[in-house]
């Protein structure tokens, strides 16, 4: 298997500063109670009455689709916290069939009430359902994974039960089968106890971080393999970003620099500096002459 590698797609400066609040909430939801009681039914009809919310979960579920890169054939899904449905009819859509479980039963009601294509069971993610081993060709989450690193419940420990949802995900994909869990992390630390029970549990891959610079666009997937499987590329999918982003792989410190063209009218780091130079000379700071060596990157040092 391969070793599980975090794509580290923002500045080192910002891995304290992970968190994006789910849309549409002033807080994070996680943190005001436990999902089936959250996810109310004045909670859960907004799923299926905001066209915005509607909007924002079906192109993440999309994404999320994408990024299992699954065969040229109908396939069968688990969608995990399928909520009120919308997910799943991005999988209908998409041309496959899917089984959906979720905790809250109002918003398997809404799902029901939008008269979903998938299977719905009510279950917990921490404590999962048991499926035939190997009969999902693939996963996808949106918005649930982040309700397990929470302690909402006495004896909830989220890193058991990161486990045993990560244990009973691997079971049941047939080997090689992928599962791209979008996620809104509130800390680095997040990142890594959901990614180090993964590893745990057999899986390879990493995390894909589309938009990395981007307060509102920016997403997080968890895109995870179920073992070897010749007929698939081992590479993470290639993450969405702007013109003129870099990603930067942790394990490797490998450094690619995404070529984009550059605007003619943008002022360089050198212009920055000198500008800034001469606003200290007018106020009489004593500032050091410009030379061809002003704003030069120095060369590392061994």
């Amino acid at each position: 298997f391969w070793s599980l590698q975090l794509v580290q797609l923002v500045k080192d400066s910002d891995r304290t500063s992970l968190s994006t609040d789910p849309p549409g909430s002033m807080s994070r939801p996680e943190h005001q109670a436990p999902p089936e009681i959250f996810y109310n039914d004045e909670e859960s009809a907004k799923y299926a009455t905001s066209s915005r919310m509607i909007e924002i979960q079906t192109k993440m579920a999309n994404r999320a689709i994408e990024l299992l890169l699954l065969p040229d054939r109908p396939c069968l899904l688990l969608d995990i916290g399928c909520g009120s449905g919308i997910s799943g009819e991005a999988i209908t859509e998409a041309g496959h069939g899917w089984v959906g479980y979720d905790i809250s039963p109002s918003m398997l009601k809404v799902a029901k009430q939008r008269e979903t294509d998938g299977d719905l069971l009510l279950s917990d993610a921490g404590a999962p359902p048991s499926f035939r081993p190997g009969i999902f060709d693939g996963a996808i989450s949106i918005s649930a994974l982040q309700w397990l690193c929470n302690v909402d419940k006495k004896g909830n420990v989220p890193f058991k039960r990161l486990r045993c949802f990560f244990e009973k995900l691997y079971s049941c994909l047939r080997k090689g089968g992928r599962a791209a869990l979008q996620f809104y992390p509130e800390t680095a630390a997040q990142v890594e106890m959901i990614t180090a029970a993964a590893l745990r549990c057999g899986f390879g891959g990493g995390l894909v971080v589309d938009y990395p610079h981007s307060s509102k666009a920016k997403k997080h997937f968890l895109v995870i393999y179920a073992g070897f499987c010749s007929d698939l590329p081992q590479q993470l999918p290639a993450p969405m970003q702007e013109d003129g982003e870099e990603q930067v792989a942790v394990g490797s410190r490998e450094r690619v620099a995404k070529k984009g063209k550059r605007n003619k009218n943008q002022t360089s780091y050198r212009d920055k500096v000198i500008a800034k130079k001469e606003q200290q000379r007018k106020k009489t700071v004593n500032v050091r002459k410009d030379t061809k060596y002003t704003a030069r990157a120095r060369k590392p040092k061994f």
